[in-house]
């Protein structure tokens, strides 16, 4: 695609790099399978078993992390510039959210999503490694915005969505003029009001960066999750994601959106 080359290490183990061979994108979409499909129990609309694949891959970047010594893909993102949203004529998050207002903004844009862990290696290093090479992409690429959908996990009662807001808390919200809407409200029949799950550590991350939460949440049914629409400038990510992102969520494990 022409896009710049991404490629962070960490000392003799790991490696993030945007692949660029069939072979790595097919390990990247088997892992992909592996977490959403069997450990998630997400409901995949894919042409091939044992592969998480739609409409999205073909334009993507596939951004990885390898195991230098195992020799086989351990994480994965995928990023959507917004050249290649316009081929494909949409961002994923569209299929989620009315985000017209936004992408009126003036800049760049990149999508992340589709993130996710082997469950052998959630920690910090491999999602050291991941932001490292994101990072240099993002500078690279010249992007000004930084946007996705973050996922939150029911807790056993359902969704507290007013609670979930509430910890986010008001200064966080984007603005409303932006006209941010949810094209699949959480159900009344799927909300409650206890906290169960909180605030998943990748997404609390980046708020600590700056990044706006907009609007209600979508419902992703093939998910189970509530996706809440995230907004970052990327003016605030240079020379502070290692201290906040990395350094701050030495746990976060996994993360369907952002």
């Amino acid at each position: 695609m022409g896009a710049p080359e991404s490629r962070t290490s960490r000392p003799g183990r790991l490696t993030a790099f945007v692949a660029r061979d069939e072979a790595t994108i097919v390990a990247a979409q088997k892992l992909r399978y592996r977490v959403f499909a069997e450990e998630m129990g997400a409901r995949l609309h894919t042409p091939i078993d044992g592969l998480d694949i739609d409409e999205f891959d073909a334009y993507c970047d596939h951004l990885v992390v390898m195991d230098n010594r195992e020799r086989r893909v351990i994480g994965s993102t995928r990023l959507l510039s917004d050249s290649q949203a316009k081929r494909l004529g949409r961002f994923y998050s569209e299929g989620e959210f009315s985000l017209s207002g936004v992408l009126a903004l003036k800049g760049r844009f990149l999508e992340i999503g589709r993130t996710c862990v082997d469950p052998n290696y959630r920690g910090g290093a491999v999602i050291a490694c991941l932001w490292g090479a994101l990072s240099e992409y993002v500078t690279q690429g010249g992007f000004d915005h930084l946007m996705g959908c973050a996922s939150i996990p029911p807790g056993p009662s359902g969704f507290a969505v007013d609670a979930v807001y509430r910890n986010v808390g008001e200064g966080r919200l984007g603005p409303a003029e932006l006209g941010v809407r949810p094209r699949h409200p959480v159900p009344a029949w799927k909300r409650c009001q206890r906290d169960e799950s909180g605030v998943p550590p990748l997404l609390q991350a980046y708020l600590r960066l700056g990044a706006w939460v907009f609007g209600e949440p979508c419902w992703d049914e093939d998910f189970d999750v509530m996706d809440v629409f995230v907004l970052l400038k990327m003016e605030r990510l240079q020379g502070r994601y290692e201290r906040h992102f990395v350094g701050g969520e030495r746990n976060a494990a996994l993360q369907t959106g952002l």
